[in-house]
């Protein structure tokens, strides 16, 4: 009975002990110093935000600059336009893509911008096909896929794997690109 009477004084005076050091010793920050962290808090993520867009404005920027023409004659707004040609046919050899037949369409021009078509007809594999959209999305030009047709047959399939040639498949796409008219 002495060594639970005793140790129920010890948590009494350790409890307190934590009661007066909570209280007296240890004293919480001031509720307008927490209204301050919480204010620095939603600050520095806002801050964080605009450097994110900031950077992006950039990129934008460039990307807009670079497909802006004068007018509906100038060379970035011709059709089959060499250098977006030459830039589609490295892309096409850097992730070994056949191309099979390339073909620019009519161009059409609305008021704010031209649209340029290429229909396309490759033999890829998937994941060159994704890897090259990709690298379309980041190159310095607008590009737009309008259309996309992933198509084979037994016959072809059966052909195909006669050749070693299982991860490929025929693909018609036709990707446009765009160009900005300069507003007068």
């Amino acid at each position: 009975m002495r060594k639970t009477i005793t140790a129920l004084i010890v948590f009494l005076i350790v409890a307190g002990g934590f009661y007066y050091f909570q209280e007296y010793v240890y004293k919480p920050k001031p509720a307008k110093i927490r209204e301050l962290d919480i204010a620095i808090l939603k600050e520095n993520e806002k801050l964080i935000a605009a450097q994110i867009i900031a950077g992006e404005l950039k990129q934008v920027t460039k990307l807009i600059e670079g497909n802006l023409a004068q007018s509906a004659r100038d060379s970035l707004a011709e059709d089959a336009s060499l250098p977006f040609m030459d830039q589609l046919t490295d892309l096409l050899r850097e992730h070994d893509i056949e191309l099979v037949r390339i073909e620019p369409g009519n161009r059409r021009n609305f008021a704010d911008h031209i649209r340029v078509p290429y229909y396309m007809e490759l033999v890829t594999s998937y994941a060159s096909l994704v890897d090259f959209l990709n690298d379309m999305e980041k190159s310095n030009r607008l590009v737009t896929m309008q259309d996309f047709e992933l198509s084979s047959t037994v016959k072809q399939f059966q052909t195909w794997a006669k050749e070693g040639k299982m991860d490929k498949r025929p693909v018609a796409l036709t990707l446009s690109t765009l160009t900005l008219i300069k507003q007068r």
